[in-house]
Parts: C-alpha cells; sequence; structure tokens
C-alpha cells in the first residue's frame, strides 16, 4: 500500500499549515507523506507558532514557508486549505476539505495554543480515516 500524502494550504504558510503539517508527520510517524504550501507565502513561520509546538516537543524553527505549486496539489490524497480562499487548484480524485481557524498571525501565545489544540484534534481525526 502506498503511503496517503496531505497538503495542508494557508495563505502565508507561515502558522496554521505549518502547524498542521507538523502534528501530522509528529503523529503518523512516517505513515503519511506531509506537505504544506502557502497562496502567498510569507517570509518566515510564525515564531509564536514554533514557541507552541516546541512546548510539544516538536521543533519547526528550520521550516521555511513554501510556494503553493499545482504539481504539488495533484500529487496529494487530500489537500486541507485554511482561509486560503479559491487559490488552491482543484483536481478530480483528490479529497478536498476547508478547516476553518483563527489565524494566528500576531496573535498571544495562549491564542496560538488554542488554534494548535484544534488543529490536533482534526489531525488525528485525520489519521484515523487515512489508516484505518
Amino acid at each position: 500500500m502506498t503511503k496517503p500524502s496531505v497538503l495542508f494550504v494557508c495563505v502565508h504558510n507561515a502558522g496554521r499549515s505549518q502547524i498542521a503539517a507538523a502534528l501530522l508527520a509528529h503523529h503518523a510517524m512516517g505513515r503519511v507523506e506531509v506537505r504544506s504550501a502557502g497562496s502567498a507565502p510569507g517570509s518566515a513561520v510564525n515564531p509564536t507558532a514554533v514557541r507552541v509546538l516546541q512546548e510539544w516537543g516538536i521543533n519547526i524553527s528550520q521550516a521555511q514557508p513554501k510556494v503553493l505549486d499545482s504539481r504539488i496539489v495533484e500529487k496529494s490524497d487530500v489537500v486541507i486549505t485554511m482561509g486560503c480562499g479559491d487559490a488552491c487548484p482543484i483536481f478530480p480524485g483528490t479529497r478536498y476539505e476547508d478547516w476553518a481557524l483563527d489565524d494566528p498571525a500576531g496573535q498571544s501565545d495562549e491564542f496560538v495554543r488554542q488554534v494548535r489544540d484544534q488543529i490536533d484534534r482534526r489531525v488525528r481525526t485525520l489519521i484515523a480515516e487515512l489508516l484505518d
């Protein structure tokens, strides 16, 4: 069986999509191919996102925002969008979900922890669906 592949997309690829990708990679333990990208990538990952994941022992300090590329979308089994509107190309046979989550940009550590926890619950559900 081939590994399922998941792409997380948000506008800047600096907060939500980076958190989601890191949590999926952490919990799936190599059983899922994980990517993230942004429709208008920022210059760096949100430092608050880095901090709140570090609290759980997950290090994304070396992660870099990446530009959304239609070839990566096409190669993905599941595409999870987070507030990027219609920027993501649609391909037949690909599963799309939109996770409505608050943008952590410029928010407090406590706020971003809440976003992290919401993403963590959704990622755990996604893993159960993909690997059952």
